[in-house]
């Protein structure tokens, strides 16, 4: 049974408390506007390692330049988004800005002609996602019952992810159709952006936190999450092995060189990926509630360090390939919305955005990091050497993640 619209708004109560038995309308509704949205990103992600490196011509180290950019340009402005979440009380407004920065930045990927420019509209895009999620986030957590906050998160990461599925098929019927074709992709990815935005002003209600005066998010009390005991160690763990988080996008063209398929089946890769963390969402979600979700975090890095071995080489064919994208998917099932629901749980209620945000922009910053640096070794030492490299850091620093997250109570 799922707790509506109006519901919410006559029953006067506290937020968290609506929805304590249920997946309330409002993680209905964010999950549609993440849908759509994620339909307009992946659009562009499935197809933007082949626009960056055969239309525009880029190195692998200028495109890993692009790469870390996408994945770590928004550390700059996540806290700055939660934090203004959280001192207004106005979480809905500030995610609508971020989704209508993302929306109208696919439209100025049209005219786009060098890696330069490139750069530019993916950092915008990218600032957009960092002011919006955590204050989406915040809504979620606030939505729920804190007993089932895995079950929350997987569930709007489960809608989300449909279409992150969804993209890419779209990506692929127009380059299967439209060789080329990346002008009528991105054309169709700022439709879906719109769609999704659209729900989110329309439909998703326009709830405000309830704090005491004193509990005013500032720069001092969001600083002071970093050293909760609980949330410190998360986000010194988060950092290191976001660090050693290769970008999909490398991972899928070391596939695609090594087996040498046709560029038109590149974005089936996304939507392979996609389709495991659909389907095991919301039950890791659900399992991190009951076993704990420090430990499927961990367990989530397992599965990267089986698609990294994968990539390369240790085995081969078309069976590789699946099993690849079925880890690296697994990963994302029990990391994504495991995070975002850990972070939450281990900060106050009158900070909840912020601690979302300062868990995400440890990530976000590694993977930046990550992006540079992997990018940088594959141009000077060579792919197989670059993801040996990563995969023996990895393998080292997930057991030292283990250690140091232990004792840190559920």
């Amino acid at each position: 049974m799922y707790v509506s619209v109006r519901e919410r708004w006559t029953a006067r109560a506290d937020p968290a408390a609506v929805g304590r038995r249920a997946i309330s309308s409002t993680i209905i509704l964010l999950g549609l506007t993440s849908l759509f949205t994620d339909i307009s990103s992946e659009m562009v992600a499935a197809t933007l390692p082949l626009f960056a490196t055969a239309q525009l011509a880029l190195s692998p180290l200028a495109y890993g330049l692009v790469d870390g950019l996408y994945q770590g340009v928004s550390t700059f402005v996540r806290v700055g988004g939660g934090m203004t979440a959280d001192r207004t009380g106005r979480p809905k407004a500030v995610a609508v800005a971020g989704y209508g920065l993302s929306a109208a930045c696919k439209l100025a990927l049209l005219p786009v002609t060098s890696g330069a420019a490139l750069g530019l509209v993916v950092a915008v895009d990218r600032t957009g996602k960092g002011i919006r999620t955590a204050p989406r986030d915040a809504l979620i957590a606030a939505s729920a019952d804190p007993r089932a906050l895995g079950r929350a998160f997987g569930v709007h990461r489960a809608l989300d992810t449909t279409g992150a599925l969804a993209g890419p098929l779209i990506a692929f019927a127009v380059l299967a159709s439209i060789p080329s074709g990346f002008d009528h992709v991105f054309v169709l990815s700022f439709v879906a952006a719109v769609i999704g935005l659209a729900i989110l002003v329309l439909l998703v209600p326009n709830l405000r936190s309830r704090r005491l005066p004193a509990q005013r998010a500032s720069l001092r009390a969001v600083a002071g999450l970093a050293v909760r005991p609980g949330l410190r160690r998360l986000l010194a763990v988060a950092a290191v092995l976001s660090m050693l988080t290769i970008g999909d996008g490398f991972l899928y063209l070391a596939l695609q060189r090594r087996e040498d398929f046709a560029a038109k089946y590149f974005p089936l890769l996304f939507a392979g990926t996609a389709v495991v963390y659909l389907l095991l969402a919301i039950p890791l979600g659900r399992l991190a509630d009951r076993w704990g979700r420090l430990a499927i975090f961990i367990s989530g890095h397992v599965a990267l360090l089986g698609s990294y071995l994968i990539a390369f080489g240790v085995t081969t064919g078309t069976l590789a390939v699946v099993a690849c994208l079925a880890l690296l998917g697994c990963y994302y099932a029990a990391t994504d919305g495991v995070l975002a629901a850990a972070a939450s749980a281990m900060s106050p209620a009158h900070l909840q955005a912020s601690g979302i945000a300062l868990a995400q922009t440890v990530v976000a910053a590694g993977r930046l990091i990550a992006g540079l640096a992997f990018g940088a070794a594959w141009s000077w030492y060579g792919r197989d050497a670059a993801l040996l490299g990563m995969t023996v850091l990895l393998a080292i620093a997930i057991p030292a993640a283990g250690l140091m997250l232990h004792g840190v109570r559920r």
